[in-house]
């Protein structure tokens, strides 16, 4: 993975982003706090704004150096979600001098782990982690038993939706539709939404490249 192709994946996720606002913006009107969309509208923009000064950087420092815009860029409980993120997958990946398949699913998985904890959340709780977590496993998985780049990533986007469609007769326990209680079953999760469109975002430049560069 290199700080070029981090530029190529956060630009192919503004973009899908965008394209799906009203989705995302339906979804947490319904059971969020309603300002979901704009912290991840400008979340993309700061992360685009970063491209040339990325460049310059291997991939763990441009990742931490994302995580850190992040922080100061989105508002509410996603900016140090999602920062812990890329912290996280920063730090696993200066502990590797190549990284192949394997080593990028670990520090995935590492990332999650970080929200995880930073959110002091799990899966089954209505939110981006019931995205995130079965994601992360099956990239391991899928990795460990030398599946092709290709062949991930058309897995990861069924992953994915199903993960995302999972969320829709949870009882929410984490956020602002922990609050609704049983009027929360019934809609999906934005933050699992937003994640859906982020990981299939992703894994279609990897079909198109077919392997990360």
């Amino acid at each position: 993975m290199q700080s070029k192709w981090i530029n190529q994946a956060a630009l192919k996720i503004q973009q899908s982003i965008l394209k799906h606002e009203a989705d995302i913006e339906c979804l947490d009107r319904e059971i969020g706090d309603g300002d979901h969309y704009i912290n991840m509208k400008r979340g993309c923009e700061a992360i685009s704004k970063m491209a040339e000064e990325l460049e310059g950087f291997n991939a763990p420092d441009a990742l931490n150096k994302i995580g850190m815009k992040l922080l100061s860029t989105i508002g509410g409980a996603s900016g140090p979600l999602f920062a812990s993120f890329f912290m996280g997958m920063s730090k696993h990946l200066k502990s590797v001098e190549t990284a192949g398949n394997l080593d990028i699913a670990l520090a995935f998985e590492a990332g999650v782990h970080a929200i995880m904890q930073r959110g002091k959340a799990q899966a089954g709780e209505k939110t981006m982690l019931d995205v995130l977590i079965p994601v992360a496993e099956n990239f391991k998985q899928q990795a460990k038993n030398g599946q092709s780049a290709n062949e991930i990533a058309d897995a990861l986007k069924l992953v994915a939706s199903q993960g995302l469609e999972s969320t829709r007769n949870m009882l929410a326990t984490k956020g602002r539709a922990s609050g609704l209680g049983e009027r929360a079953i019934g809609h999906l999760d934005a933050g699992a939404k937003s994640c859906q469109v982020m990981v299939h975002a992703v894994c279609d430049l990897i079909l198109e490249s077919t392997k990360i560069q």
